[in-house]
């Protein structure tokens, strides 16, 4: 009786050892799947990867440095003296002797309106002034733009190299400061040189006189 509760219960062990053993390798290998999943995932590692670039991206963006090209040439002053002139010729609110604006817009031309003045079109538009000055009135206002125009067209050669040159410069300045030194003298008073009917005279002015000193420098 003895011997056979121990068979008994050692046939009930081996059992069940044996059946826990496949539960038990199926379970190890239960728990590593999603771990090796988990090591081998292609979108995990992309969307890694291209995360990385992208924060590498931004620090380049953020810390690395910016190179550009400086906006302000010597063409752009020119511009600012060619508008500024314009300006005073029609201007109201000064009593300069606006004739010296010509030879200062012809020295401080920029090369492409130069080169449009001298062309096809600006030559018919100053064809089509003249024949306009010749058969109706013109007020002296209009007429400087006229002749701002021709001068430019008939400027001899060696006057025009002068043109972007430091000589150049240097005589535009001293026109300016003419015409500055009209400006404040004759509107009276600082103060009122800045009223409403002036002050864009005035801002026109300064303009003139700064640009050169700016490009002497």
């Amino acid at each position: 009786m003895l011997t056979t509760t121990t068979t008994h219960t050692f046939s009930t062990s081996s059992i069940l050892i044996c059946c826990n053993k496949p539960l038990n390798l199926h379970h190890s290998v239960h728990l590593r799947r999603p771990t090796n999943l988990h090591l081998f995932n292609p979108l995990r590692s992309f969307v890694e990867s291209r995360g990385n670039l992208g924060m590498k991206h931004k620090l380049k963006r953020g810390f690395g440095p910016v190179c550009y090209s400086p906006p302000v040439t010597t063409a752009n002053f020119q511009w600012i003296c060619t508008i500024s002139a314009a300006v005073l010729m029609f201007a109201k609110g000064t009593a300069i002797q606006k004739s010296f604006l010509v030879p200062f817009f012809a020295l401080q031309a920029p090369a492409s309106l130069v080169s449009w003045i001298k062309g096809e079109y600006g030559i018919w538009t100053a064809f089509l002034a003249l024949l306009v000055r010749l058969f109706f009135y013109i007020p002296g206002e209009l007429e400087l733009p006229f002749i701002a125009l021709l001068m430019v067209i008939l400027l001899p050669h060696q006057i025009a190299n002068l043109r972007g040159r430091q000589e150049g410069v240097v005589l535009s300045l001293v026109v300016a400061a003419f015409l500055a030194f009209q400006h404040f003298t004759r509107i009276g008073s600082l103060r009122r040189a800045f009223d409403q009917g002036s002050i864009i005279a005035t801002l026109a002015v300064l303009c003139i006189v700064t640009v050169p000193c700016v490009l002497l420098i």
